[in-house]
């Protein structure tokens, strides 16, 4: 068995290692274009930011290390021209001259590369992109030669890390983002905090808005965009997406869509004998059913190793798992993470859904240190099947979504997060873990106990119905929905009858800081014969969602 590998970062490497543990025997081949192999392309970043300070950190391995370990035959510079299906040979450029190699099997791995629009000025070469070891190297050069001002095109997770990356470096950043909102796959209200962290740690965020050239200069350059803002850059950092790089594999007749290679179940292509698997593949989304590219390690890294299987043991191969897209960043003191679909996702699929927010301790409340995780959790309308999940927060982030991304490959619904036994002592978590909490709150949406309504509603409510806040009137100091009628949640039960008067026959819709005292009143109300609904996620999420519109709204001081 004669096994050729293109590609060897993540699913190539993984592909070719798992295929030599499989088979002593096979002559097993990996060609890899660039420098380096097995390298830690999600460690970039930090040794940007210097908190990796030695650059042979970000080499995992190296063609010397794989042949003597596991006998593969690794070879750098080599970047494959031409595939010929029929002949079962691909054609590399090689330091060497140009050479065809013959397999019985082979893998594709090529990875994707990073978007270059048209933007007139982009070759200047103060540009820079953020995928190889070599642009870290570059970038950090950079900054050790003492370039002090940095645009990043791209809010997106490899655009924020290079943004935090170049901050810690003492750079003045700005990042700009075509989206209303950096990290475009979270919601609004998730990515508010994170822009306000950026803004805490000195980052000018600019959304909404295109780049529409570069002016190259002899000092630094300038940055022009959509709107006439002209950025002065001595660094641009070009994160404006990935394409899939398989312009080579689509001319030798293999199907792909959308730029991607198609695929089964165990990754093989629309060619007899190859296989495809990593950035540059379709896969499909594990809620949604729908094909879209998941440029993540992790999946890659798996479904290489499944590919392997498959070539060497196809009566046993499990299949590729479909993907939930779990992916997670840290922004200065806050992390961000995600799993499963969106409301955009859910919405495109067709597939009815419904949404809770709400923002429990990370750990028990009375030990030292507490912060809140704010979740987001959509869950199918009909039978409360977990959907997808994103979650800000200072610590305790990475954890839950780690849960909720188990749940959601387990088929569980929102109401079994209830009966989930996690570990439990005051500097790690609660009796009532911020999951357990969310199963409960679920399943009170789900029966009809607590009806939710929603931040981006709110002007609607104030025109249609009474908004009732039950927080304390000190609380109202801070900020006030003007308009709203305020009665502590405390204080309800004896003042129903000013919430009648108040109400007339319009439906009453409660708030208070996070949801959890509003879901205690509306009970009250519901009781008493209110139309009434708890403010998903409170204030909190209000303020969230309004983003910088907050103040044109609410009174705050």
């Amino acid at each position: 068995m004669k096994i050729v590998v293109v590609g060897g970062v993540a699913g190539g490497m993984s592909a070719a290692a798992r295929a030599r543990r499989l088979d002593e025997q096979a002559e097993i081949i990996v060609l890899e274009r660039g420098e380096h192999v097995s390298f830690a392309n999600c460690g970039l970043p930090y040794y940007v930011s210097g908190e990796i300070q030695d650059q042979d950190k970000l080499l995992v391995q190296t063609p010397e290390s794989l042949k003597t370990a596991l006998n593969l035959d690794v070879r750098i510079r080599h970047e494959v021209t031409a595939l010929d299906t029929a002949a079962q040979t691909v054609t590399a450029n090689t330091p060497d001259g140009t050479q065809t190699i013959t397999y019985d099997a082979l893998v594709l791995a090529p990875g994707a590369t990073a978007l270059r629009p048209p933007l007139p000025g982009l070759d200047s070469e103060r540009v820079m992109t953020l995928r190889t070891v070599e642009d870290a190297l570059q970038m950090r050069d950079s900054v050790d030669k003492g370039v002090r001002q940095a645009v990043v095109l791209g809010g997106g997770f490899i655009g924020l890390e290079a943004a935090e990356a170049l901050t810690m470096q003492g750079l003045d950043v700005t990042v700009v983002e075509l989206a209303d909102h950096v990290l475009p796959p979270l919601e609004a209200e998730v990515a508010h905090p994170v822009t306000r962290e950026l803004r805490r740690l000195g980052v000018t965020v600019r959304t909404g808005v295109a780049a529409e050239s570069v002016e190259s200069g002899e000092q630094q350059d300038t940055v022009v965009l959509a709107d006439g803002t002209r950025l002065p850059a001595e660094l641009i950092v070009l994160s404006v997406g990935v394409r899939p790089d398989t312009s080579t594999y689509q001319e030798a007749g293999i199907d792909c869509q959308r730029g991607a290679n198609l695929v089964d179940q165990h990754g093989r292509t629309s060619a007899p004998n190859v296989w495809a698997v990593g950035d540059a593949v379709l896969s499909t989304d594990a809620v949604t059913g729908l094909k879209r590219p998941v440029a993540l390690a992790g999946p890659a890294n798996r479904a290489g190793r499944l590919v392997a299987d498959h070539i060497l043991r196809p009566a046993t191969a499990r299949p590729i798992p479909t993907a939930a897209g779990t992916a997670v960043v840290r922004v200065g003191e806050l992390t961000a993470a995600t799993t499963g679909a969106n409301r955009a996702a859910l919405e495109a699929a067709g597939i009815t859904y419904r949404t809770m927010h709400l923002h429990p301790n990370n750990h028990a409340g009375y030990f030292p240190g507490a912060t809140p995780v704010h979740l987001v959790i959509h869950f199918h309308h009909d039978d409360g099947r977990l959907l997808g999940a994103q979650a800000t927060g200072q610590d305790g982030v990475d954890k839950r979504i780690d849960v909720l991304a188990t749940a959601i490959r387990a088929g569980m619904s929102v109401e079994e997060l209830i009966d989930l036994d996690l570990a439990y002592a005051p500097p790690y978590g609660s009796a009532k873990d911020p999951l357990n909490f969310a199963g409960m709150l679920g399943s009170n949406v789900l029966d009809g106990t607590v009806p939710l309504w929603y931040a981006q509603d709110v002007e609607q409510w104030l025109d249609q119905g009474l908004v009732l806040d039950v927080r304390q009137e000190s609380e109202l100091e801070v900020e006030r929905i003007p308009g709203a009628l305020n009665i502590p949640h405390t204080q309800l039960r004896e003042r129903l009858d000013e919430v009648r008067a108040a109400a007339g026959h319009k439906p009453v819709r409660v708030l208070c800081r996070s949801g959890v005292r509003s879901a205690i009143a509306h009970r009250v109300l519901a009781q008493a014969g209110f139309d009434s609904a708890s403010l998903s996620g409170g204030m909190l999420t209000l303020l969230d969602t309004l983003g910088d519109r907050a103040p044109e709204l609410l009174e705050m001081n």
